[in-house]
């Protein structure tokens, strides 16, 4: 798309300050601070050079998204220039923006999301009902991304309030390889994040062109030397059932059976329950909170 098929002059129409302007300058300021966040490998894309600012370069946002470099750039200059939603949909793709930044996106482009992002819909209303009534015994909704979708009270004794967390730390191999509650519980952290990184590289080959996938696995990299080494193994798992154990602050030793419920006909989204290896856990686990 060249600047000149849809473009006007800047600002042209209505007069500086009035709301359309004002909305258009606090698009240019979201995307800008978007795209400065973005760390190049985040996106596939090699370090070169040395950088005078932080984050992707305008061209570099252009590229990913598909998009003339002169347009985006007048976009985020704040111009006043006509964007279909199928552009902003590659934009929102292309800095990696979660559903309210997405939401936030359209809203101030003054556009309507052809394809809103509303709640997974693998954690349907009558999930969620058998969510709590495994009460309480710990269960979780998780993605083949380790995402955690959806979670019952007991579930918080071991990964803690992921409602204090942002939303793309509540995923479980963020929590296994960086310091959090899980890792401190998990009594076989060092030998179960193994099986965890064969499965998501197993995983990850249906999703290796998604930024999601690409952001968290850089992201991932980034932060641990462990899971680094890891990776470099190129081992390959499937997803299975199996015990962990789990040391609760204030409770005891969990020894618990992990059951994977698949809630779609593929390897993807899945309820997953713990439930009592033994009679003391299961003692045990009536202590296990309720509410938060």
């Amino acid at each position: 798309m060249t600047p000149t098929a849809q473009a006007r002059p800047a600002f042209a129409g209505p007069h500086r300050g009035t709301p359309d302007e004002a909305r258009r300058h606090d698009l240019a300021a979201f995307l800008r601070s978007r795209r400065e966040r973005i760390a190049p490998e985040q996106v596939g894309l090699p370090m070169t050079g040395r950088r005078r600012t932080p984050g992707l370069r305008r061209e570099e946002v252009a590229q990913l998204a598909a998009v003339g470099v002169t347009w985006y750039t007048w976009l985020e200059q704040g111009r006043d220039i006509q964007v279909s939603a199928q552009v902003l949909d590659a934009v929102a793709r292309a800095l990696l923006l979660d559903p309210s930044e997405r939401a936030h996106l359209f809203t101030l482009a003054g556009s309507e999301d052809p394809a809103p992002v509303t709640e997974c819909p693998s954690v349907t209303p009558s999930v969620r009902l058998v969510l709590e009534q495994m009460a309480p015994y710990p269960a979780a909704v998780v993605n083949s991304r380790y995402d955690v979708l959806a979670h019952n009270v007991p579930y918080t004794a071991l990964v803690g309030d992921l409602g204090e967390l942002p939303l793309e730390e509540r995923n479980l191999m963020w929590l296994a390889f960086t310091p959090s509650r899980f890792r401190e519980v998990l009594i076989d952290y060092r030998t179960e994040r193994i099986g965890m990184v064969a499965r998501f590289r197993a995983a990850m080959a249906d999703h290796s062109a998604e930024p999601a996938w690409k952001a968290l696995l850089a992201r991932l990299r980034k932060a641990s030397p462990d899971f680094e080494e890891e990776w470099q193994r190129h081992e390959v798992q499937g997803p299975g059932n199996g015990i962990k154990r789990f040391q609760v602050p204030g409770v005891g030793l969990l020894r618990c059976n992990y059951t994977n419920f698949w809630l779609s006909p593929r390897l993807g989204t899945r309820m997953i329950s713990y439930t009592p290896l033994d009679e003391e856990t299961r003692a045990l686990m009536d202590e296990l909170p309720d509410r938060l």
